[in-house]
Protein backbone atom coordinates (compact mmCIF):
# COMPACT_ATOMS: atom_id res chain seq x y z
CA UNK A 1 0.00 0.00 0.00
CA UNK A 2 1.32 3.38 -0.72
CA UNK A 3 0.15 7.06 0.10
CA UNK A 4 1.38 10.17 -1.55
CA UNK A 5 2.00 13.26 -0.03
CA UNK A 6 1.93 16.28 -2.16
CA UNK A 7 2.48 19.99 -1.05
CA UNK A 8 2.98 23.11 -2.08
CA UNK A 9 3.65 26.62 -0.97
CA UNK A 10 1.64 28.54 1.92
CA UNK A 11 -1.40 29.51 1.13
CA UNK A 12 -2.36 26.81 -1.29
CA UNK A 13 -5.91 25.46 -0.56
CA UNK A 14 -6.37 23.36 -3.01
CA UNK A 15 -5.13 21.10 -6.50
CA UNK A 16 -6.80 20.54 -9.74
CA UNK A 17 -6.13 17.33 -11.48
CA UNK A 18 -4.42 18.88 -14.21
CA UNK A 19 -1.48 20.51 -11.49
CA UNK A 20 -1.64 17.06 -9.68
CA UNK A 21 -0.63 15.28 -12.58
CA UNK A 22 2.68 17.56 -12.67
CA UNK A 23 3.13 17.85 -8.96
CA UNK A 24 5.92 15.47 -7.29
CA UNK A 25 4.89 14.10 -4.49
CA UNK A 26 6.76 11.92 -1.41
CA UNK A 27 5.54 8.29 -1.23
CA UNK A 28 5.21 6.49 2.24
CA UNK A 29 4.26 3.08 3.13
CA UNK A 30 2.02 3.91 5.84
CA UNK A 31 -0.50 6.62 6.86
CA UNK A 32 1.13 7.35 9.94
CA UNK A 33 4.34 8.12 7.98
CA UNK A 34 2.48 10.10 5.82
CA UNK A 35 0.79 11.90 8.21
CA UNK A 36 4.00 12.47 9.79
CA UNK A 37 4.91 14.21 6.70
CA UNK A 38 2.55 16.57 6.32
CA UNK A 39 3.33 17.76 9.86
CA UNK A 40 6.78 18.21 9.02
CA UNK A 41 5.66 19.87 5.81
CA UNK A 42 3.19 21.94 7.09
CA UNK A 43 5.54 22.81 10.26
CA UNK A 44 8.35 24.09 7.66
CA UNK A 45 6.95 26.78 5.62
CA UNK A 46 5.26 24.57 3.23
CA UNK A 47 1.20 23.13 3.17
CA UNK A 48 0.54 19.26 2.70
CA UNK A 49 -2.22 20.05 -0.37
CA UNK A 50 -3.19 16.00 -0.62
CA UNK A 51 -2.73 12.49 0.46
CA UNK A 52 -3.86 10.01 -1.74
CA UNK A 53 -3.39 6.36 -0.94
CA UNK A 54 -3.54 2.79 -2.78
CA UNK A 55 -6.70 2.08 -0.75
CA UNK A 56 -8.72 5.02 -2.03
CA UNK A 57 -7.88 7.21 0.64
CA UNK A 58 -8.47 11.47 0.03
CA UNK A 59 -7.57 13.44 2.48
CA UNK A 60 -8.09 17.24 1.26
CA UNK A 61 -5.68 20.48 3.19
CA UNK A 62 -9.12 21.11 5.14
CA UNK A 63 -9.06 17.34 6.38
CA UNK A 64 -5.48 16.95 7.13
CA UNK A 65 -5.17 20.01 9.09
CA UNK A 66 -7.95 18.89 11.08
CA UNK A 67 -6.09 15.84 11.95
CA UNK A 68 -3.42 17.53 12.75
CA UNK A 69 -4.59 19.93 15.21
CA UNK A 70 -4.24 18.53 18.49
CA UNK A 71 -5.61 20.75 21.82
CA UNK A 72 -2.08 19.75 23.41
CA UNK A 73 0.47 20.34 20.99
CA UNK A 74 1.31 24.15 20.74
CA UNK A 75 2.46 25.55 17.54
CA UNK A 76 5.86 24.83 16.06
CA UNK A 77 7.37 28.43 16.24
CA UNK A 78 4.87 29.80 19.06
CA UNK A 79 7.30 31.84 19.96
CA UNK A 80 8.20 33.85 17.10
Amino acid sequence: MAYRVYSGPRGTETISPLEKDRMLYKEFSSLDQAMSWARHVNDNGRTALLIEGDDGTHLTHTEITAALTHPERPPLHAGS
